[in-house]
């Protein structure tokens, strides 16, 4: 076999590799109606618009390539303690935000800069499909994702680890952990517990990824929430209850970034960061 027919031959097998591991991971796991789903969501969400951070001076575009080659957007808010020109005064931690199935990044990185002066990095992606973000929309690929950039992130030199996911971003990091992702505080905001109840198979409900040591999770649901009702959640927040995770069960939330009344919005961010920050 000639140098080029085998070089040929080596690049076209390493594609179909890539392809199949591509087409592994953009599968759909919940039927004919996840693609659909996605799309509804992700049209909700509308088109990034970076004119939303420009008033954010250390906020800073990023990227991760994922395992099957995807590039996914999203943002970094840098710590306002750390000098990124001359990489000194080291980073606190970081806090990780795994939003909702209808938010960009960029609609909400300026809610979280407290943490920033408070010395974190805060970082938020697009999940994929969505805004800038490479590949199809599927929930065993996102997953996969943030599998990876858990792993990433813990590799970084970060000595705090902090996790605010809601809505469908707690799905995903329920799903996405394993025993080798240490986190010291994560906060889950208006999760359902189950998915298999909407024809997902059970290997992907939460309920069945909560860790056997919630001392460090603290679980928020809205009694005024009409997307994930107090109902969908019930179980799941019995459970981590039992595994002494902390409860927060609210009269006046609604869905996160869904509350009617600024001022009760702001008492829920409020309360996320104390728990986050209790160190400080």
């Amino acid at each position: 076999m000639s140098y080029l027919l085998l070089v040929s031959s080596l690049t076209v097998g390493v594609a179909a590799e890539q392809g199949d591991k591509t087409m592994d991971l953009e599968r759909s796991v919940c039927g004919l109606k996840e693609p659909l789903l996605f799309w509804l969501w992700s049209s909700q969400a509308g088109n990034p618009d970076a004119s939303r951070v420009r008033g954010l001076t250390n906020a800073e575009q990023i990227k991760f390539r994922t395992v099957d080659g995807r590039q996914l957007s999203g943002y970094r808010l840098n710590a306002e303690t750390r000098d990124i020109k001359h990489q000194s005064d080291k980073p606190k931690g970081y806090l990780l935000v795994l939003q909702g199935n209808a938010m960009l990044a960029d609609q909400i990185l300026g809610e979280f800069r407290a943490y920033a002066e408070a010395g974190y990095d805060v970082y938020i992606y697009d999940y994929r499909g969505y805004g800038h973000s490479e590949g199809k929309r599927r929930l065993k690929a996102i997953v996969q994702d943030y599998r990876s950039i858990l792993s990433d992130l813990n590799t970084g030199n970060y000595d705090n680890k902090l996790i605010y996911a809601m809505s469908l971003g707690g799905i995903i990091l329920l799903d996405a952990l394993n025993t080798e992702i240490q986190l010291d505080r994560v906060v889950i905001d208006s999760s359902p517990g189950r998915l298999s109840d909407y024809g997902c198979p059970e290997s992907y409900d939460p309920i069945n990824h909560l860790p056997e040591d919630c001392d460090n999770f603290m679980f928020i649901v809205g009694q005024q929430d009409r997307v994930v009702n107090p109902t969908m959640s019930h179980a799941l927040l019995e459970l981590a209850r039992q595994r002494g995770a902390l409860i927060v069960n609210d009269s006046q939330f609604s869905h996160p970034f869904m509350d009617l009344d600024w001022a009760v919005h702001q008492r829920r961010m409020q309360l996320i960061q104390t728990y986050h920050l209790q160190q400080e």
